[in-house]
């Protein structure tokens, strides 16, 4: 994902997309945007600046990216998400390169907290 050492801050931004070929290719046209692939569902992208991801593993909707925030420790940035008053709407699970959970903040929106650990 993004750059290491930026504790609770936004890290990354995903966007669910129905064809990551045809993302890719719309946005790298558009925008010159560089690509990282990291299996069938996931793609990387960087537009040098700022990392984000292309993937196909969540709904396809209108709501926006998903926002990723980095945080060094996982588990104390969840309780401190949770004592907040956000819910938990998955929880934390591996991927390639650390773990991450979503949550969804008192007005609805989903984002979620990764770290390498």
């Amino acid at each position: 994902m993004g750059t290491k050492g930026n504790d609770r801050q936004i890290d990354n931004i995903e966007f669910n997309v129905s064809d990551i070929e045809r993302s890719r290719e719309f946005y790298g046209k558009a925008f010159g945007w560089t690509f990282t692939d990291y299996g069938p569902t996931y793609c990387e992208f960087t537009d040098g600046r700022l990392t984000g991801g292309l993937t196909t593993s969540g709904p396809v909707g209108s709501g926006g990216p998903l926002v990723i925030l980095y945080a060094d420790d996982l588990a104390e940035t969840q309780k401190r998400v949770e004592a907040a008053g956000a819910r938990i709407v998955k929880p934390a699970f591996s991927f390639p390169g650390g773990r991450r959970f979503h949550f969804q903040d008192p007005d609805g929106y989903e984002l979620a907290v990764w770290s390498e650990n």
